[in-house]
């Protein structure tokens, strides 16, 4: 699914909602990796009003307005051990009767209760706490943004009713932004919040959650300035979206590096057009001065994943030599074969290099990218003679082997230079093959 997903998404052609349902299987799968904890019921309804703010991100990284969701647990343990433990006991219990009895509305209407008596427990906490008691807390929390995160804790509790009706107002999915449906958004936020500032920055996360292109969201600035002038959006509150978006690019990039750096290969080429259509948008939709803290945040970025994909791109050719290389009969099991999951996975990588072709001059990787894919061409072209010639002559302990190596280039030549050529490789390797079991 995430393979067809990231075809579709690639070539323009994706279902509707697909970024969305890729960004679920992403974290699905990096989910099952580290064997992310499950709560139970009464922590599943406690912490659903922070749903849309939950960010996959180490928690000590700064997140204006989210929490990262492997702080949750932690929160949750404060909660029942040192925050209020007998409170928590007896909304457990509330909650178990509840679902035993299919009273689900029962359970929600006691998961609020709980809410309101902790916010306000929290609210305490935090107006009478030192700097001893918020560096206890960030032991306990395992951060040292645990204050910051209960307070974000604080403020989604407080505004729940109000962030829960503007989520039912607003689009399910908004696949562009702009026009008519800028106008309509924003009408929304200022009906919805009145003069509830304290929930703008929320607001706009949730709405950013929605939407296809989430570096869009700056448009609501451009609209409310009546222009892409900077100075002009720094005197609307809708400046705040600028560095939204900016944290947003910031958090994909590490995610990219992340999923390259561990060899999992997830969806990596939907994510690297991700980013490059953030940063483009940003550029030509915002006039910003060479100056500003604004452009300096995106120069850093563009160092930062030119630098990320320079990396990963000169690997490229190594990983698929190693391979396809024809190797000598010392150096082959009796009837053993490539490994599946690392000809996957350097299929996937050598797809990641043929988009990094497309967006290599936004990205400054012109020269890297065009180095490293002749030289794939030239692997892959002079190689598979080699290959073939290996078959020919394998004896019958190597041939699973040899065969194995023909059809992870099959598959890599279909990427570089077409299914044609691939098909006429397929039916060389069959030749050589059948040649091989004709001559024993």
């Amino acid at each position: 699914m995430i393979s067809e997903l990231e075809r579709g998404l690639l070539h323009g052609s994706g279902p509707e909602g697909a970024e969305m349902v890729l960004a679920e299987l992403r974290r699905s799968l990096r989910d099952g990796a580290v064997r992310v904890r499950r709560f139970d019921d009464n922590a599943r309804l406690f912490f659903q009003p922070l749903e849309p703010f939950l960010i996959d991100d180490v928690p000590d990284h700064p997140h204006r307005g989210r929490i990262a969701r492997t702080a949750l647990e932690p929160i949750w343990l404060w909660i029942n051990n040192t925050l209020m433990p007998e409170d928590a006991r007896a909304y457990a219990l509330l909650v178990d009767d509840a679902m035993l009895a299919g009273k689900f509305d029962g359970a929600e209407h006691a998961a609020h209760e709980f809410q309101d008596r902790v916010l306000r427990r929290i609210r305490e906490f935090l107006g009478a706490a030192g700097d001893r008691d918020r560096g206890r807390l960030s032991v306990e929390l395992g951060t040292k943004r645990a204050a910051d995160d209960v307070k974000t804790l604080c403020e989604i509790l407080s505004g729940r009713d109000a962030l829960a009706k503007l989520g039912m107002e607003l689009p399910g999915y908004i696949n562009s932004f702009g026009g008519e449906t800028v106008d309509a958004v924003q009408k929304q936020l200022d009906e919805t919040l009145g003069n509830q500032d304290h929930l703008f920055m929320y607001a706009l996360l949730l709405l950013m959650a929605r939407m296809g292109a989430p570096w869009q969201l700056i448009r609501l600035a451009t609209k409310a300035a009546g222009g892409d002038n900077t100075k002009w959006i720094a005197e609307t509150p809708y400046v705040a979206t600028i560095d939204i978006v900016l944290e947003e690019v910031d958090r994909r990039v590490r995610e990219l590096a992340g999923d390259l750096k561990s060899g999992r290969g997830i969806a990596v080429s939907a994510l690297l057009k991700d980013v490059h259509d953030a940063l483009r948008g940003l550029r030509t939709e915002l006039d910003l001065p060479p100056d500003s803290d604004w452009s300096k945040q995106l120069a850093t970025l563009h160092a930062d994943i030119a630098k990320l994909l320079s990396g990963e791109i000169e690997l490229m050719p190594g990983r698929v030599r190693r391979l396809v290389r024809p190797r000598p009969s010392k150096e082959i099991a009796p009837n053993s074969r490539l490994d599946p999951h690392e000809i996957e996975d350097t299929e996937a990588l050598i797809m990641f290099v043929l988009t990094c072709r497309k967006y290599a001059s936004q990205l400054a990787i012109n020269e890297v990218t065009q180095r490293s894919f002749n030289e794939l061409q030239h692997l892959l072209d002079s190689g598979t003679r080699a290959l073939l010639d290996a078959v020919r002559s394998a004896p019958v302990q190597e041939r699973v082997f040899r065969l194995s190596q023909v059809d992870a280039a099959v598959r890599f030549c279909g990427k570089v230079f077409g299914q044609e050529y691939a098909s006429l490789l397929s039916k060389a390797a069959e030749v050589a093959a059948h040649a091989e079991r004709k001559s024993a």
